[in-house]
């Protein structure tokens, strides 16, 4: 379908006086899909010409020091993305691990111009104050569907941070209503509450751990510490953090030494929760990532999330399990935490990227019990949660959480194999599902193996200090692992 036509079709007014064959035009559109590429194709350096100059052009009016590449979104393809200057590359960090099923799915395609949909994607209502009448059906149908086991409470938001952020919100409200023994809040509890002074702003904290990412508004930025860029010059409050297992791969040779690392981080938080109470900031939430994307990849064993579980629950805090970067079915079950066989289910999950709506689950005892405390202008959209529909139809009918988790074992043994054959290059081969990783010497040979990589059509991340990191879609293949790997290999000679 031609551009014009397409200008001419969002011109009219209503569907009612667009044309019979604009209507037959628009659906051959709906329903064509991009046939992905075969394989790479590198036609410049990347960036290109193209992209730089864009990127000069866009550096008139913002900071574009973290651009890479500009991205031709009509031509990108399943596994595959496009840059301006036509370099096709198989991406494998995927938006920040945020495409569920690949660039122009039909099925996202359909969804989208279907008029049945019209009125949703044109109007975005304020959820909390005048949802549209489908939005409960469609929750139940999408979010619902797939809620963490044992959790029947959701609230949708824009993004992964002030998803993190309003749930931090809901675990010190639930905190204090138990202090309070669930009295309503007294008088001067709510007047002081407007100058940011005790007792209606209390003193409480919320734990973290070293190398947790859990975003860049100002809550979430406290429990945020990988990179000074996204902490230097805010104020944050001195709440507790504790250190994140290190574990030593292959897990196998090292059991013993693994648990006694995983042992003495669990006294270390059991030790940091004492200290704070004793301060006078009693610990109200621990927050963690069930594997510590941005910080390097990090995982922990069952145990040890069983342990922090068992924490929380002898202290009366919240467990906050921030699954942002790693639920929507990119392990092979639909949330990692399903991995850790918890007794009880977590107080609250974080949810966005894959998702394409952010939000978080919550028990029954970490629900607002006032209207408005958990609440913004548009607390997400329901475009997103229609699309989120579409995605989940996808995950069920093409049984994607079996092939992610098949293509993960693929992926990682195809890490180990390369990590055998160059020992001095790379180190701790760790993956599961769509999420897979390896360290090399530092940050610098890494940065120079990315590079050639991408010059190679493949397009990788990195996290930590010297970590490359990769994030598929739900729908990557074999044949995209073996993509990867012939050009893995390629680089790793060169360098």
């Amino acid at each position: 379908m031609s551009t014009q036509l397409l200008k001419q079709f969002h011109t009219h007014k209503t569907l009612g006086c667009v044309s019979q064959q604009l209507r037959a035009a628009w659906s051959c559109y709906s329903t064509a899909s991009l046939a992905e590429p075969q394989a790479p194709s590198v036609k410049t350096a990347v960036p290109g010409p193209k992209s730089n100059a864009l990127k000069a052009d866009l550096d008139n009016i913002q900071n574009t020091d973290v651009v890479r590449f500009f991205v031709d979104y009509d031509r990108s393809a399943g596994n595959y993305i496009v840059d301006v200057d036509g370099n096709v590359m198989l991406d494998l960090m995927t938006q920040i691990a945020s495409i569920p099923l690949g660039y122009n799915h039909p099925k996202i395609i359909k969804t989208l111009t279907d008029p049945a949909n019209l009125s949703t994607f044109a109007n975005r209502p304020s959820l909390g104050m005048h949802p549209p009448s489908d939005f409960g059906i469609n929750i139940s149908k999408t979010l619902l569907s797939v809620a963490p086991p044992g959790m029947d409470q959701v609230t949708t938001m824009a993004c992964g941070a002030c998803s993190v952020e309003n749930a931090l919100k809901a675990a010190f409200m639930a905190y204090r209503r138990r202090e309070r023994g669930g009295k309503p809040p007294s008088q001067e509890e709510i007047q002081s509450s407007l100058r940011n002074t005790p007792p209606g702003c209390p003193k409480l904290s919320a734990l973290s751990f070293q190398n947790a990412f859990h975003g860049r508004t100002m809550g979430a930025l406290a429990l945020t510490h990988t990179k000074w860029v996204h902490k230097l010059d805010f104020p944050s409050p001195d709440w507790p953090i504790a250190t994140f297992p290190y574990l030593k791969y292959p897990l196998e040779d090292y059991v013993e030494e693994n648990k006694a690392e995983e042992a003495k981080c669990l006294a270390e938080v059991e030790d940091k929760i004492a200290s704070a109470k004793k301060s006078g900031q009693p610990v109200a939430c621990i927050a963690v990532e069930p594997v510590q994307c941005e910080g390097g990849d990090n995982y922990a064993s069952p145990q040890f999330f069983q342990g922090l579980q068992d924490i929380c629950q002898k202290a009366g805090i919240a467990l906050l399990l921030d699954e942002v970067q790693t639920g929507a079915g990119a392990t092979g079950k639909f949330w990692v935490h399903e991995h850790f066989h918890l007794r009880d289910p977590p107080n609250l999950v974080t949810f966005a990227k894959k998702m394409l709506t952010g939000g978080f689950y919550y028990t029954s005892d970490m629900r607002p019990t006032e209207g408005g405390r958990i609440f913004n202008t548009w607390m997400g959209d329901p475009g997103k949660v229609v699309l989120l529909k579409a995605v989940l139809e996808v995950i069920k009918e093409d049984n994607l959480l079996t092939r992610t988790e098949d293509t993960g074992k693929y992926m990682l043994q195809t890490l180990l194999e390369a990590q055998s054959k160059y020992p001095s290059i790379l180190s701790r081969a760790r993956g599961l599902g769509a999420l897979a990783a390896i360290d090399f010497p530092d940050g610098a040979t890494r940065d120079k193996l990315v590079d050639k990589l991408c010059h190679k059509g493949v397009h990788v991340g990195v996290c930590g200090s010297r970590t490359m990191r990769l994030r598929s879609t739900l729908t990557l293949e074999k044949k995209h692992v073996d993509v990867f790997s012939d050009r893995f290999h390629a680089a790793l000679k060169e360098i």
